[in-house]
């Protein structure tokens, strides 16, 4: 059965989001070696996806962003790549490879996660990661912590059950403060 993995980039100290125009946004975008591009093994990761799950928030701006880019180094791996946003108000989907998913998330989930091999990335947004942790459906999560106390933003984890424990499977610090956590559901 194909894992569940959450990629959470930009998140701060004080456990924010980066919103778009503020402050932290600025300073994420700003910081130099935010992610190295060519980083081998992130790529490996998202080559070795089954499919790249989005809500349709996510969607849009990914959509936009990738289908424009021309040195972006995950543009060709998101276009040619098998893509599923969740949304009930989408109709149509524009991104090459794109699946609209409107049923039951948990019957959508498990169909995914059957077969072969390969692993699912749950790329965002909130709502969408909030709602496989609220029903117990990510088996893993991978978040970027940056050097910053944001003081506004989104809270990533409001709305999920009390009790969601994690187990650590590795850190990794790179040169300018961001520290790379992954972990995974305890069960």
């Amino acid at each position: 059965m194909r894992k569940l993995i959450a990629t959470v980039f930009n998140h701060s100290l004080d456990g924010l989001l980066a919103d778009e125009d503020t402050d932290f946004w600025k300073f994420c975008f700003d910081l130099p070696e935010n992610r190295d591009p060519d980083d081998s093994a992130h790529l490996d990761f998202l080559r070795g996806a089954h499919a790249h799950l989005m809500g349709r928030t996510a969607y849009e701006g990914m959509s936009a962003a990738m289908t424009t880019a021309t040195d972006h180094p995950f543009a060709d791996l998101l276009n040619s790549g098998r893509k599923v946003v969740f949304s009930r108000t989408m109709k149509t989907a524009g991104w090459a490879g794109t699946t609209i998913a409107a049923g039951d998330t948990t019957e959508e989930i498990d169909k995914l996660r059957q077969g072969g091999d390969g692993h699912i990335i749950v790329w965002g947004g909130v709502r969408l990661w909030r709602s496989l942790m609220r029903l117990d459906l990510l088996d893993e999560l991978q978040l970027s912590m940056f050097p910053y106390i944001a003081g506004e933003g989104t809270r990533l984890f409001d709305g999920i059950p009390k009790s969601y424990q994690l187990d650590l499977v590795s850190t990794t610090t790179s040169s300018n403060g961001i520290v790379y956590l992954h972990y995974r559901r305890h069960r």
